[in-house]
């Protein structure tokens, strides 16, 4: 699986990170997992809002422009939420919940998926 680096920081964010690409893995997301590792994650191209209904576990929501950098960043989002958006935003990153100082993110990064 890719990583999701930081290129402010050259961190990695994630280390293990899918884009969803089927309408399958678009509609399940997260939904179909127990505990979600904060080194996963799953990318959602054209897409600008998310909900976590039916999840299980908290997740961090990163939106992210079209040129890959960071909109919005929506930590610790609990589950049963309707919709958690951001207007403009051209993806979204869903990933296990960590303590933001962990992820080092800030407005304005900029994210990129490398192959491992």
């Amino acid at each position: 699986m890719p990583s999701l680096r930081n290129l402010r920081t050259g961190n990695i964010v994630a280390g293990d990170v899918e884009k969803a690409n089927s309408l399958w893995r678009r509609f399940t997301g997260f939904l179909t997992y127990g505990k979600i590792c904060p080194d996963r994650g799953l990318w959602f191209e054209n897409c600008s809002a998310i909900h976590t209904i039916g999840m299980r576990e908290r997740i961090d929501a990163v939106f992210v422009a079209k040129d890959g950098r960071v909109m919005r960043i929506n930590y610790s989002v609990a589950p049963n939420r309707i919709a958690v958006i951001c207007a403009g935003a051209r993806a979204v990153i869903e990933l296990g919940a960590a303590p933001a100082k962990r992820r080092d993110l800030l407005v304005g990064d900029l994210l990129v998926l490398e192959p491992q």
